[in-house]
């Protein structure tokens, strides 16, 4: 049967589509995104798919591809598996082809036969790459292809063991008459690469570019397609770079591998508390550690902040690593609890490092280091501090506090600042580090700055 074509009007940005044009696109909101493009219809078929029970026997469950590459094996959860499609996302020039390069090389070095298609370099471009990277192994071969079908051909012959795509923006199916690029081409383009994936066993990693505001270019189906979603986070000025899961069928979506940028390429950063803590300022006023879980890593970071008197009529309020309607929040507590003025003072607050902290046990922290700083009072160095703000000004508890704790007294704190309620949990945890509990902002104020 004759596969049909229909025209369709789909929008750029979120890949809605419509049968006639609109000026604004009714899911996204955004306008003039609508263009006119063939979008094929597939007649359904006639066989049956196989049934299957979930008590049945599947056979021995298939070993991960371990790349060897600790931080990377981590995100993964423990190396890739058969079969799967993962896709990284990141600012351009952040590392996400040097990561690429060096993953092939750990696998090459396991005498696996890797393929790397690029649709943006030259196979002379990759070479000096590799050159600069240390990186020369007869078990990678390289390609500049932008036909998925010209890319699916490859990986039947080569039969390569891995097989990683730069990017998934440059590629295109002949069978799409939009341009590369388009919702339409990067949706059809994984579409293909998926069924590759998962009838041969294939292992593909999926470069992706992102958009301004953060998030990968192309629809957001394109996401939901692919078993991995990985973000590499950092600022290019920094030399640390923050590999996180944001999605992951077979492992945990909260843990994140650190490197470091060097000129001979990513290096894993096994011990990140201490590479976070190396710079700190002692006994300077607006500076506190805070431990902070990604995943099933505890890690140790130090939480700035500046508040200083406001010359112009609107105070500022600058979060860098840190959510700024959270820095909103936690000012608005400490001026209706406490009583102090912050309404004319700015505010700005930054997790040293480059590292982005999400979870709520960084309330506390930032509290500490806004207080410090307003009353010019430094905390002693040797104390940390977590837990989470209420809006009554309440200290809560929150999670993994054990690990949270070890970890401080791994690098040698003496003294934990925690909500009451958490000291609880920690009855059977052996520990040398002073415990002091908090219940409110109040008891904050009277514990460090009284």
């Amino acid at each position: 049967m004759a596969v049909k074509e229909q025209l369709l009007f789909i929008c750029s940005q979120c890949g809605h589509e419509s049968r006639k044009w609109l000026g604004c696109c009714p899911d996204c909101g955004e306008w003039d995104t609508l263009s006119k493009q063939k979008k094929q219809k597939i007649p359904a078929g006639n066989t049956l798919a196989e049934i299957h029970t979930l008590s049945g026997r599947s056979g021995r469950e298939p070993n991960r591809l371990v790349t060897e590459i600790g931080e990377l094996d981590r995100v993964l959860g423990g190396g890739i598996v058969p079969g799967s499609m993962v896709l990284i996302g990141g600012d351009p020039g952040i590392g996400k082809s040097t990561l690429i390069l060096q993953l092939l090389a750990a696998l090459a070095m396991q005498k696996h036969q890797v393929l790397y298609v690029t649709g943006e370099e030259s196979v002379g471009q990759i070479r000096m790459r590799a050159k600069r990277l240390g990186i020369k192994s007869e078990h990678i071969a390289l390609a500049t292809e932008n036909s998925v079908q010209a890319i699916i051909a490859l990986a039947t012959e080569v039969r390569p063991a891995f097989l990683a795509v730069d990017s998934i923006q440059t590629m295109y199916t002949e069978e799409v008459g939009s341009a590369p690029g388009s919702v339409t081409q990067v949706r059809e383009s994984t579409s293909l690469l998926v069924n590759l994936a998962k009838s041969s066993g294939l292992p593909i990693i999926l470069i992706g570019h992102v958009t301004k505001d953060g998030a990968i270019a192309g629809p957001r189906v394109l996401e939901h397609m692919v078993d991995t979603v990985l973000y590499f986070e950092g600022d290019r000025g920094q030399v640390f770079r923050v590999l996180r899961t944001v999605k992951n069928r077979f492992g945990s979506t909260n843990e994140i591998g650190v490197f470091e940028m060097k000129e001979s390429g990513l290096a894993e950063v096994d011990n990140p508390s201490a590479l976070f803590l190396a710079e700190r300022p002692v006994n300077v006023p607006g500076s506190v550690v805070m431990p902070s879980v990604e995943g099933t890593r505890p890690i140790l970071v130090e939480v700035q902040a500046l508040v200083s008197p406001s010359s112009l009529g609107t105070a500022r309020r600058t979060a860098i690593g840190a959510d700024p309607q959270r820095l909103a929040l936690l000012t608005a507590v400490l001026e209706k609890k406490i009583g102090v003025t912050l309404f004319d003072h700015d505010i700005f607050l930054n997790i040293a490092g480059g590292i982005r902290i999400d979870e709520p046990a960084l309330d506390l922290g930032v509290i500490v280091a806004l207080l410090s700083s307003l009353y010019e009072k430094m905390v002693d160095p040797t104390t940390v501090v977590c837990g989470e703000v209420g809006l009554a000004g309440e200290i809560r508890a929150v999670g993994q506090m054990d690990l949270r704790l070890l970890e401080a007294q791994r690098l040698g704190f003496k003294t934990f600042l925690m909500p009451e309620s958490s000291s609880r949990q920690l009855e059977a945890v052996s520990s040398s580090i002073h415990i002091q509990t908090v219940r409110t902002v109040h008891d904050v104020v009277e514990r460090l700055f009284v």
